[in-house]
């Protein structure tokens, strides 16, 4: 029940947020392929991700993040994910 209670501010924090998605609305994730997955709380814009991404590209030598791909997921706190390539 707790985490609902967490979603639900989390989403009325983001309808009234003219700057853009928190940080806690992303998570990371790196994937064993080599491709860096961006999980994201509805309403985030891709761009958002994409700098997440590059940020993380950048920690391994590379300075872009190509999109892969986007999908909708099953999981209700993060319902997007896209997956990004690190180029050079």
């Amino acid at each position: 029940m707790r985490n609902h209670s967490i979603l639900g501010i989390l989403i009325i924090a983001l309808g009234l947020s003219a700057c853009g998605t928190p940080q806690s609305g992303f998570r990371v994730v790196n994937r064993s392929d080599g491709m860096i997955g961006v999980q994201a709380v509805k309403g985030a814009k891709e761009i958002e991700a994409q700098e997440l991404a590059t940020k993380e590209c950048k920690k391994s030598g590379k300075s872009v993040a190509r999109i892969s791909e986007a999908r909708t997921t099953h999981n209700d706190n993060f319902p997007m994910i896209y997956i990004y390539q690190c180029l050079r």
